[in-house]
């Protein structure tokens, strides 16, 4: 197989696996937004927001108690021009809010989040909460190469 043969079918498998069950598990006008990729001295970190994630439905089995959770996923891909791409890091990350009528508060769950669950008397906050990571360690810059070209790829299951 030539390699412009190889990269088409590298790229017709990539398309296929990125919208598989992309729109039917979605809101329907839900959108990854703010996606900042950036390090510390230590660390690769991404920072990411989803708008438009929660529907009047979803919002209020929330509010009937009925415990909802957010999926993310993050990988991290070292690119290869003659071979595919290797695969450094995958992500799995899950939020999940629940609302106690007795209390009138949220409790929203972040699985990467060393302070969760976190207690919230505002539905508002509560959400913020669900559809934002902030500074979530995707790899050590140790096991990254300096001049080698990698791409990052994020997706959320509402």
């Amino acid at each position: 197989m030539n390699r412009f043969s190889q990269r088409a079918a590298g790229s017709l498998v990539l398309v296929v696996l990125l919208l598989s069950g992309y729109g039917s598990a979605m809101a329907k006008d839900a959108t990854l937004t703010n996606i900042i990729v950036t390090n510390t001295r230590d660390d690769l970190l991404v920072y990411l927001s989803v708008d438009g994630a929660f529907t009047k439905k979803m919002e209020d089995a929330v509010k009937n108690g009925v415990p909802t959770s957010f999926s993310f996923f993050v990988k991290l891909y070292r690119t290869r021009s003659l071979w595919l791409d290797k695969e450094m890091a995958d992500l799995t990350i899950t939020h999940t809010i629940k609302y106690n009528s007795l209390k009138k508060e949220y409790a929203v769950s972040r699985s990467w989040d060393s302070n969760s669950p976190v207690v919230l008397q505002s539905f508002d906050a509560a959400t913020k909460l669900m559809t934002e990571i902030d500074s979530l360690k995707v790899i050590p810059l140790e096991l990254l190469e300096k001049g080698k070209r990698y791409q990052i790829q994020a997706k959320a299951k509402l």
